[in-house]
C-alpha cells in the first residue's frame, strides 16, 4: 500500500491528462461536437468528411515529405558529426557542448530567431547569399522551399541530443575491432561501414523509428513559422487536426483524423518492434550479424 500511495499522483496525472483525452478522442470521432452545443452521434460522417477534404491528402503529402527531408538531414547529420567528434583527439567535449547548445533555446525564441534568418529582405541567410553573389531566396514565402527550410531549422534544434546518444554508443565500441579491421587492411570508410555501423545499428534503428514517428507528428515548426502556408505547402497532419479543432471548432473531425493518424503510427510502431526483435536475433530466420576478424 505504501508503494501505491507514492504511485497515486502519477497514476492520477496520467489518467487525467492522457487516458481521458484518448477515450474522449475515440468518442468524439463518432460525434459532432463543438464543445458548445450538445453533441450528437453521426457515425462515420466525420471520417467521410475528413477523407473528402482536399487538404487531407495535402497534409499527408507534406508530412511524408517532411519525414523524408528529416531522414536525409536530421537523421544522417548527427551520425556523421558523432563519428567526426569521436575521432577527435582533443576538444571533443567542447564540440559536444557546442552542438548541444540549441537544445537549451526555447522553441518560440528559436522560431523568432530563425524567422529573422529567413527574412527575404535583410535576413541573415540572404545577406550571406548576397555576399557570395548568389540570388536571394524566398525561403518561407516559397511553396517549394518552405518545407525544406523548416527541416533545416528542426535539424539544428534537435540534432544535439541525437549526437550525444551516438557519441556515447561509439565510446562503447571495442577498440580491438578497429585494430583487427586495420590489420585486415580496412581503410577508414571500411572500418566505419563494417565495424562502427554494425556495432551501433541497434541505436540507429531506434533513432530511425523515433525520427519517423516524431516527424509524422510535427506541429511546432509549421505552426510557429508559417501557420501551414504558403498555399498549404507546410500544412501537416497534426496541424490540420489543430485547424479542425481550434479554428473550425469541429472536434469530431479533429478526433477522426487523430484516429487515422493513430492507426498509421501504430502500424509503424509494430513494424519497429519487429525490427528491434530481429536485430536482437529473437525472430526465427533472422540471425544477427557482427563483424568477425579474419584469422
Amino acid at each position: 500500500m505504501f508503494g501505491w500511495v507514492w504511485l497515486l499522483p502519477a497514476v492520477l496525472f496520467f489518467s487525467l491528462f492522457t487516458m481521458v483525452p484518448i477515450v474522449k478522442a475515440f468518442t468524439f470521432a463518432f460525434q459532432y461536437n463543438d464543445l458548445i452545443n450538445p453533441s450528437r452521434w453521426v457515425g462515420w460522417s466525420n471520417f467521410t468528411y475528413v477523407l473528402a477534404d482536399p487538404q487531407f491528402w495535402t497534409a499527408w503529402k507534406n508530412s511524408a515529405f517532411y519525414m523524408l527531408y528529416a531522414l536525409i538531414f536530421g537523421y544522417c547529420v548527427p551520425i556523421i558529426l558523432a563519428i567526426i567528434v569521436n575521432e577527435l583527439r582533443r576538444g571533443s567535449s567542447v564540440f559536444r557542448l557546442f552542438f548541444y547548445l540549441p537544445a537549451f533555446v526555447p522553441p518560440v525564441a528559436a522560431a523568432i530567431l530563425w524567422k529573422w534568418i529567413y527574412l527575404p529582405d535583410g535576413g541573415l541567410a540572404n545577406t550571406i547569399l548576397e555576399a557570395l553573389h548568389i540570388v536571394p531566396q524566398p525561403f518561407l514565402n516559397s511553396t517549394t522551399m518552405a518545407l525544406p527550410s523548416l527541416v533545416i531549422y528542426s535539424t539544428w534544434a534537435g540534432f544535439g541530443g541525437s549526437l550525444l546518444l551516438y557519441t556515447a554508443a561509439l565510446r562503447g565500441v571495442s577498440v580491438e575491432l578497429y585494430d583487427a579491421a586495420e590489420i585486415d587492411g580496412a581503410g577508414i570508410l571500411q572500418r566505419i561501414w563494417h565495424v562502427t555501423f554494425p556495432q551501433i545499428r541497434f541505436l540507429m534503428l531506434i533513432m530511425l523509428i523515433a525520427q519517423i514517428l516524431g516527424t509524422m507528428q510535427v506541429f511546432n515548426e509549421p505552426f510557429l513559422f508559417t501557420s501551414g502556408g504558403p498555399a498549404y505547402a507546410t500544412t501537416t497532419v497534426v496541424l490540420q487536426i489543430y485547424n479542425y479543432a481550434f479554428r473550425e471548432g469541429d472536434f469530431g473531425a479533429a478526433s477522426a483524423l487523430s484516429l487515422i493518424l493513430f492507426v498509421v503510427l501504430a502500424m509503424l510502431s509494430m513494424y519497429y518492434l519487429y525490427l528491434m526483435r530481429a536485430s536482437l536475433g529473437l525472430v526465427k530466420g533472422r540471425p544477427t550479424h557482427r563483424y568477425v576478424p579474419r584469422e
